[in-house]
């Protein structure tokens, strides 16, 4: 009976070496998987904060030319439409993409927008999948600028020197006062900066 009882033992250990095998194998398959995904969050999330950041660069130039032409207002609807020429604000993208460990590709998309192709400066590194060690993550993201505020022509019998109401998403009327322009909107004010949906 002793000599049945240790065959059988002789023959689970083999068994147990290929379930061990097995399992560590789908660790490490698990691990790769895992470290591709994290990557690919990481050009993601370059991808976003460059486009944003772009974007609102952007936002901010417009805002400055609507300060400037303020006592114009036949000039509003196209600061509001982006016809107006601002700097291209992708130096931020590119700026924010290097603190973020990437490097970006970024183009304006339309007049109110941007739209960032990044790339890891690292790989995904040695896994047991081939060909990882070199593979970098790439993502895309496209932000865009819309106008919060619309207004109305002024009255016939208005004064020359009258501006219209700002009207403003959330309620908000900017009665402007051309003698006391210390109260203006802010960008956020008159922007709407966000990720396009994919």
């Amino acid at each position: 009976m002793r000599l049945r009882a240790n065959g059988d033992a002789g023959q689970a250990f083999p068994i147990y070496i290929t379930v061990v095998g097995g399992l560590l194998f789908l660790a490490l398959a698990y691990f790769a998987v895992g470290q591709a995904a994290a990557t690919r969050s990481e050009a993601q999330t370059a991808a976003d904060a460059a486009a944003l950041a772009a974007a609102l660069e952007t936002r901010d130039r417009l805002t400055d030319q609507w300060i400037t032409h303020v006592l114009e207002p036949e000039s509003w609807q196209g600061i509001f439409a982006g016809e107006i020429p601002v700097p291209n604000g992708c130096w931020r993208a590119q700026e924010l993409a290097a603190r973020n460990d990437a490097s970006v590709d970024c183009e304006p998309d339309g007049p109110l927008g941007y739209t960032v192709v990044t790339e890891t400066n690292d790989s995904v590194g040695d896994t047991i999948v081939p060909g990882t060690e070199n593979r970098k993550a790439t993502q895309t993201a496209t932000a865009v600028i819309e106008a919060r505020c619309w207004f109305g022509p002024l009255a016939e019998d208005a004064d020359d020197d009258t501006l219209p109401v700002l009207s403003c998403k959330g309620g908000a009327d900017w009665e402007l006062d051309p003698d006391d322009l210390s109260d203006l909107p802010m960008p956020e004010d008159l922007f709407d900066v966000h990720l396009a949906d994919s």
